[in-house]
């Protein structure tokens, strides 16, 4: 393995961060006894580097940093070396499975530069986990989420000058999993490539901090029971975006995903939803869909319910919310607050949805509704280091 000035060694038998995630259910998956290992790691720098952009005009992921990370898998071979290299362009076969059938899947990420100069993960296992699950979905092979994550964390220390010193801007990370199989057969992969790249990225709103509008409509449907709505796979997305150009049509930001008859709220554009308010019992309650296939299991998401829950100062709860439940509460006064939550985001109030031809409107305080408010600097302060935390995982 190449040695590179600043960057630590690390063994094998690294042990899965404090906090990082591994309480979460595995769901019965167990890792690759013959995955890739990160003491076998290649690294060939790049001979230039490029220049950093202007932090106050990041456009989310058009920038990205002078590395990648790659690894490639065969049934044949079976987990090659993995590598990090100068970023470039992929050369895939015409008939790669990828692009043919969608065997394809992603996650989502953030490091975070602290005032103490410190780079942090948040509950990068949890994202490690949730990609496992959903290779396990596309057919793509098993392999070591301890080990994805310290070649990643490798990466990081590469090209942690690309992290932004900033407490509004941070550095995603994209790891994608792609079936490479050289043949229109519909099958499971004999080949497929891993690799992740990094993109410097400030707020994913234009509108930032103020509440998003939202158009709800039972006419498209991003995810069903038995499909792949709780996976996050790049077909998920593609599919959605014919909807997404519609709001904006009706002049709403993102789309309210309804499922079924009774019209269920599910997610809010790729974000998951929560509403909080006065249930029907009188009780005060934050609410949010639950994980039954069509929900995907969110990091912030859960992240959120666990602090909420820890807080002991109203009800926390999964429940199914139709949109006649919120236009009763609405009617009644008994909504106090609703707002997305995701990696890119955080926590993105909502203000206003465009229902059957009828503007429900969000109670709101100022530009940023009180909890949403609370929960959006309680997880920052996590993620940046200005509160102590074992969900933060210094690189």
């Amino acid at each position: 393995m190449a040695s590179v000035p600043g960057i630590p060694s690390s063994g094998t038998n690294s042990p899965i961060p404090k906090g990082s995630g591994k309480d979460m259910s595995n769901n019965g998956m167990k890792d690759s006894a013959h995955s890739f290992k990160v003491a076998d790691l290649v690294i060939e720098l790049s001979l230039t580097q490029k220049a950093k952009p202007d932090l106050n005009n990041l456009i989310f992921g058009t920038e990205f940093t002078d590395h990648m990370l790659t690894i490639q898998w065969s049934s044949a071979g079976g987990w090659q070396e993995p590598h990090i290299k100068p970023f470039g362009n992929l050369s895939l076969h015409p008939a790669c499975s990828a692009m043919h059938y969608a065997v394809q899947l992603f996650e989502g990420m953030k490091v975070y530069r602290g005032a103490d100069d410190k780079v942090r993960l948040f509950r990068p296992m949890l994202n490690m986990s949730r990609m496992a699950k959903s290779a396990e979905r596309a057919c793509l092979p098993a392999f070591d989420r301890a080990e994805l994550l310290e070649c990643i964390k490798r990466l990081i220390q590469l090209d942690q000058e690309w992290v932004p010193k900033s407490d509004s801007a941070s550095l995603y990370i994209r790891p994608t999993f792609l079936g490479t199989e050289p043949s229109l057969g519909v099958k499971k992969p004999s080949c497929a490539l891993l690799y992740v790249i990094l993109s410097p990225v400030g707020s994913y709103f234009s509108t930032g901090a103020k509440p998003v509008s939202l158009w709800a409509d039972s006419k498209y449907v991003r995810a069903w029971k038995g499909g792949t709505g709780d996976c996050k796979m790049g077909g998920n997305y593609g599919a959605s975006i014919y909807a997404q150009y519609e709001a904006l049509d009706y002049g709403c930001q993102q789309v309210l995903w309804l499922f079924g008859d009774d019209h269920q709220i599910t997610e809010v554009g790729t974000m998951n939803v929560f509403l909080f308010w006065t249930n029907e019992e009188g009780e005060k309650e934050l609410a949010t869909p639950p994980l039954d296939g069509v929900i995907l299991p969110g990091i912030t998401r859960q992240s959120i319910l666990e602090l909420t829950r820890k807080w002991g100062e109203f009800k926390v709860c999964e429940r199914y919310l139709t949109m006649e439940d919120l236009r009763r509460a609405l009617m009644e006064s008994r909504v106090e607050e609703m707002f997305g939550s995701g990696t890119a985001c955080v926590v993105s109030p909502v203000g206003r949805i465009l229902y059957q031809g009828e503007n429900l409107y969000i109670p709101f305080q100022e530009d940023c509704p009180q909890l949403a408010s609370r929960l959006n600097k309680e997880l920052t302060d996590i993620q940046y280091g200005r509160t102590h935390s074992d969900w933060s995982v210094i690189v």
